[in-house]
Order: structure tokens, then sequence, then C-alpha cells
């Protein structure tokens, strides 16, 4: 496990939470993170299996083209500002006396909560000394929290074979709920109305 002194991190851009990878569960973690007012950064070099996909089984979502489907989900969530790095490559990740640090090619980036959505390559996971499981897959609480405090696996990382959009974009609305109800002190839930949607957006015609 990497650990950074909080000298060796000052030049480093500070957020709220750090997600690498942005298929169905990175950015199902930062649009809840990000719309629920912790500042989000999403590391993504777009290697996600949805572009060989197309999506019959996505509750909701009766026939669509995976990379369609990943052009909407972008979308929305940079219409709530999350800070979406595309084509940008984490090649370490690390603990801080503070929270996390990814580097980058283009340098260092801390934050407080750190998400983990990165397939089924369990690198990185591995070297900040996440415990895995008598599968080698990431071990993970119900919460996706791994046995590093703050530090949160999504999706294939953490399944031998259960490899769905629908149950990554899941667990990464798991990881930044777990992580909202930390920030909070209380169990949070993002449940949405009609009337917040019209605050929002506007009334529907």
């Amino acid at each position: 496990m990497t650990t950074i002194t909080s000298a060796e991190t000052e030049s480093g851009d500070m957020t709220d939470v750090i997600i690498v990878g942005g298929g169905p569960a990175g950015l199902s973690a930062a649009l809840f993170a990000q719309k629920n007012g912790l500042e989000t950064t999403v590391f993504d070099t777009d290697g996600t299996w949805m572009h060989k996909a197309h999506l019959f089984n996505y509750l909701g979502v009766g026939s669509q083209d995976g990379s369609a489907f990943m052009e909407t989900a972008r979308t929305q969530v940079d219409s709530f500002d999350v800070d979406r790095k595309q084509g940008t490559k984490v090649t370490d990740v690390g603990q801080t006396d503070a929270g996390f640090e990814v580097t980058t090619d283009d340098g260092t980036h801390e934050a407080d909560y750190l998400v983990l959505a990165t397939g089924a390559n369990r690198d990185l996971a591995d070297s900040l000394g996440c415990d895995m499981t008598d599968e080698d897959v990431v071990d993970v609480d119900v919460t996706m929290e791994t046995s590093v405090d703050d530090a949160y696996a999504t999706g294939a990382m953490v399944r031998a074979e259960e490899w769905q959009a629908v149950i990554s974009a899941g667990d990464g609305a798991a990881a930044a709920l777990n992580i909202l109800t930390k920030e909070k002190g209380e169990h949070f839930h993002d449940f949405d109305t009609p009337a917040d949607a019209d605050a929002l957006f506007g009334p529907s015609e």
C-alpha cells in the first residue's frame, strides 16, 4: 500500500470524491455525489465494455446501443457540473494523511473519498492494499466500501462473474450514498419527487 505524506501532496488538486472509471458504476457514483453537494472528479479512459453492448436488460431502457447509453449518461452527469476528465489515465493511487491521492499523466489529484470503477481490472485496488476474497475479487461490504476506510470498489471488480451494467450502476449509487451518509452524519436517501424535477428543470409540458 502506498502512503503519501502531506508534504508530498501540496501540489495536488483537492476535491471531495475522486472516481476512477467512467462506465455505469463510475458515472452513477458521480451523479449521486455531485447532485447532493459533493465536488466530484471522474477520470475516464473510455475503456468501458458498454461500447460492445446493446441494452435489452437494463430496467427502464427498452432497447439502446451501449455507446448511445454512455453518451446520455455523460450528458446527464455533465449537467450537474461533474469534473469529468475524459481521456485521463490514472496510473497510481495512494493514501495521504487526509484521504487519497491519484497520479495521472497530468499530475496528482487529492480527495477525501475514492471510488474505483475500473471494470475487472483490480490493479489499483491491489496497489492500495484492499483485501481480496478467495475468488480474487475486491472484498467489499454492502455499501461497496473496501477494507481501506473511505475507499470503494464497484462492478466487475467485486464480482467473479455477475458483470451487468445495471448491477454496476447500483454499486456506484450505493458507494455514493454511503459517502453522503458519512458526510451528513445520518442515513442519506436520494429520493426525488416531481416537485424536485420542476424546481431543477421547470414544469414538464
